[in-house]
């Protein structure tokens, strides 16, 4: 007599595995084993498809209101999947960013601008992944492929592939001209740790890519207070078992307590390694110059080079709309409660007394 398992190998024989699974589900209504195979269908497709925004008019669609400081959590990983889709962002403020990019880069290329033969191959693997394969596809309002040319419909500017897929640089500025985010590339060394060998860089909070050049994940992140002790052993093993075309996400913050520019090689850390001294009593700052600082980095592994893409999307929000909103008092409670040595990375006794009375105002003071 043929068993149930045997029926079902010779189904899949006929039909094949994909019809077999239909089959069979569809006779096991709301059964749980379907809907584990739904949901995990549904997030294997969230995590590689790209589904196009047909009617998509920048214009229309303001920053992403990120407020990280409300889970409370310092010094985690605060790692999550993200989806294909929501990978490149663009709101309102992208032709105005653009600008202020390439300003940047042509001014300062010597730290906006790191390629060497150990990312060459990752850069242009990263410039097929988002120039001529994601951003055509997610926003084809923006963006057109015809034939070997990549047209930007918003700036008017177009591009032949061919010279970014031929040369790093090319493909490094091009990327540039076209979305916000900056990229990192750490490469595999070949002993089991990846290594920043290239960057485009435009808006970096305060990181000198160009010193960090040869640095492994730990080391990059040996001046920030608790890695080492906390989450360096964690993220070294999630590294090492990211497959390729994988893409996570996690969000970072700081304030900005003068002025809203995003091209900070120094000034939003505190390095005692390097002589930094703390002051005997935090400066006067005016609000108006304060900002919430926030991060979304994102990690993309490579298929072919192996290398594992860190993509840095900023954002800057004046610290009345976190008061107006009535995140105030969370965001201080959320900077009281930082460890010492982490409060001191993030200048905390520089500007606490008169941003702390600031933010622990009611928002109808403001």
């Amino acid at each position: 007599m043929l068993t149930t398992v045997s029926l079902l190998l010779i189904a899949a024989t006929v039909f094949g595995f994909g019809a077999l699974l239909s089959r069979f589900f569809a006779n096991k209504s709301l059964s749980k084993t379907s809907k584990r195979y739904e949901e995990t269908l549904s997030t294997v497709k969230a995590q590689y498809e790209i589904t196009p925004l047909l009617n998509f008019d920048f214009r229309r669609h303001g920053a992403r209101p990120y407020r990280p400081f409300i889970n409370g959590a310092h010094v985690a990983m605060g790692i999550n999947k993200c989806p294909r889709d929501d990978w490149i962002q663009i709101d309102d403020g992208y032709l105005e960013r653009l600008d202020e990019r390439i300003h940047i880069m042509d001014a300062d290329p010597d730290n906006t601008i790191g390629i060497n033969l150990h990312s060459a191959a990752a850069i242009v693997e990263l410039f097929k992944e988002v120039v001529i394969k994601h951003i055509p596809r997610r926003f084809p309002t923006m963006f057109r492929m015809e034939g070997r040319r990549f047209q930007n419909l918003v700036t008017g500017k177009s591009y032949d592939t061919q010279a970014g897929l031929a040369d790093s640089s090319t493909a490094l500025r091009i990327l540039c001209e076209n979305v916000e985010e900056d990229f990192y590339f750490m490469c595999p060394d070949g002993q089991g740790e990846w290594r920043l060998q290239g960057y485009i860089a435009c808006f970096p909070g305060g990181f000198m890519s160009k010193a960090r050049v040869g640095q492994s994940f730990r080391e990059i992140h040996a001046p920030v207070p608790l890695y080492s002790e906390r989450i360096a052993n964690g993220v070294d093993k999630f590294v090492q078992r990211m497959k390729g075309g994988e893409l996570i996400q996690r969000m970072n913050w700081s304030l900005q307590v003068d002025g809203k520019d995003l091209f900070r090689l120094d000034g939003n850390n505190f390095y005692p390694e390097q002589d930094q001294e703390l002051p005997s009593e935090p400066s006067a700052i005016n609000p108006d110059d304060c900002f919430l600082r926030c991060e979304r980095q994102s990690l993309l592994c490579l298929k072919e080079s192996g290398a594992i893409v860190f993509c840095v999307r900023s954002y800057m929000t004046p610290l009345k709309d976190i008061v107006r909103e009535g995140n105030g008092v969370t965001l201080a409670d959320a900077i009281d409660s930082m460890p010492v040595a982490l409060g001191h990375y993030k200048k905390r006794p520089f500007w606490q007394r008169d941003v702390m009375d600031y933010l622990r105002q009611t928002k109808r003071n403001v």
